[in-house]
């Protein structure tokens, strides 16, 4: 039986302090005291700086780029959470790193995400709250609860205020992987969808195919869980103009991973604006006109007082 902690505590580590702070402002708190750090020869150095003896602690930490030391800093940091007695430990990872190698595609692969679902278990998490994991089965790799949050209750009401007249609005989903989320999104929106059938040749290229569905002279909305290189999206909107006859691309996502040439490829491409989730820190670099970041604070701090007060969070996906 997962205990319940006497007092609420939130610690973070240094994947994206201002979601952070901005969820420990939502909930009237600030920040507990710690010290993440390296030492010399790049070995983790975790130091906490109050008690948390009987404490229901969170521990923030998205394990964005660098994935793999953002990994070791929450795992550390849970670690030193249960030998000091902490009473429930919660690890709040708004992006959890390595969720797309989740099966094995071709002989001899392994599947990271079990792998590091069994090294936050094994370290100490009582329950793992997250966000728009890419395969919503990972679930199943963690042996303690999982409250999985979604993105779409956050991106939606944003177009909603955007295109109040939704008449020529159309979602697209920009694979067969992504049709139930941009079912959910349309449905919210109260829109038709569209599906983009694509085919691969190899990673990170993508082929579009055909598309399903009527765009032409329609805003478009493009739904995905996350932008990696950019590759599939702009390929996707290109194609959606091109071959669909589309007015206007529009492309929201919870995770901007944005790694290699993607920021180029949005700047260049037909999109014209993305909405982003703040899941993941955007450098300066890439913090171009044409994307837009929303912040998830305000429905991690409702689910985090809802986990610490033994209420339901389901009642975040209406």
């Amino acid at each position: 039986m997962i205990k319940h902690g006497k007092d609420i505590k939130i610690f973070a580590g240094n994947s994206n302090p201002k979601v952070a702070r901005e969820i420990a402002s939502e909930l009237g708190m600030h920040l507990g005291s710690s010290e993440v750090g390296t030492f010399s020869d790049g070995e983790i150095s975790v130091s906490i700086k109050e008690t948390v003896r009987g404490s229901d602690v969170f521990v923030i930490q998205s394990t964005c780029a660098p994935v793999n030391n953002n990994i070791m800093e929450l795992l550390i940091m849970i670690d030193a959470f249960k030998r000091a007695s902490a009473g429930r430990i919660t690890a709040v990872i708004p992006y959890f790193g390595y969720a797309r190698q989740d099966r094995k595609a071709r002989a001899r692969d392994p599947i990271s995400a079990k792998l590091v679902a069994d090294l936050i278990c094994t370290a100490g998490a009582d329950r793992v709250l997250t966000m728009d994991l890419h395969a919503p089965q990972i679930q199943g790799f963690f042996d303690v609860p999982v409250d999985h949050l979604l993105g779409v209750p956050i991106l939606e009401p944003y177009f909603e205020k955007k295109f109040p007249d939704k008449s020529d609005i159309v979602v697209v989903a920009p694979d067969l992987g992504s049709v139930g989320r941009a079912r959910n999104f349309a449905s919210r929106f109260e829109v038709p969808i569209a599906i983009i059938d694509k085919r691969r040749p190899k990673a990170n290229e993508s082929e579009v195919m055909n598309i399903i569905g009527d765009v032409k002279g329609k805003k478009v909305i493009i739904v995905d869980d996350m932008i990696d290189t950019a590759g599939t999206l702009c390929n996707a909107a290109k194609a959606l103009c091109d071959i669909g006859g589309a007015a206007e691309v529009y492309a929201c996502a919870t995770h901007g991973v944005l790694s290699g040439s993607a920021i180029e490829r949005i700047q260049n491409s037909v999109i014209k604006e993305m909405i982003l989730l703040d899941t993941i820190p955007l450098t300066p670099e890439k913090q171009i006109d044409k994307i837009t970041q929303l912040p998830v604070a305000p429905v991690f701090a409702e689910a985090i007082e809802r986990i610490y007060e033994d209420l339901p969070v389901s009642t975040l996906f209406n």
